[in-house]
């Protein structure tokens, strides 16, 4: 059985401008970076950039990093797109909290997330 995640792998075409996205748009503090593979710390979960073999094709789908913004969800998502992000939807309400999804610099799917307003 699992006990927590160790961590999450994201495949990227392009290390440094992934890394870039990581690290500089997004805050994250880097712990090792090399072509082949590059590990952010993001809160305690190690999000590790696997370069893709040069063989392999780009294809949607897979897993989704969803992030915790530092301040106010609508804030942030203003913040984000000040850096170049675009957010592929707007940002949806539900019982269990708000998202806003968005992609990285690879077009991998990333969201923030924000429990609900009290």
């Amino acid at each position: 059985m699992a006990s927590g995640v160790a961590s999450v792998w994201v495949p990227v075409d392009d290390m440094d401008r992934a890394l870039g996205f990581y690290r500089d748009t997004l805050g994250l503090q880097e712990r090792s970076t090399s072509p082949e593979w590059s590990e952010l710390d993001a809160g305690g979960l190690v999000i590790g950039l696997n370069a893709r073999e040069g063989t392999a094709r780009h294809a949607d789908g897979g897993a989704v990093i969803s992030f915790r913004p530092d301040g106010d969800l609508d804030a942030e998502v203003q913040a984000l797109r000040d850096k170049g992000v675009e957010f592929t939807g707007d940002i949806s309400e539900y019982d269990w909290g708000r998202l806003a999804p968005f992609k990285d610099t690879e077009g991998n799917d990333l969201q923030l997330f924000a429990p609900p307003r009290s």
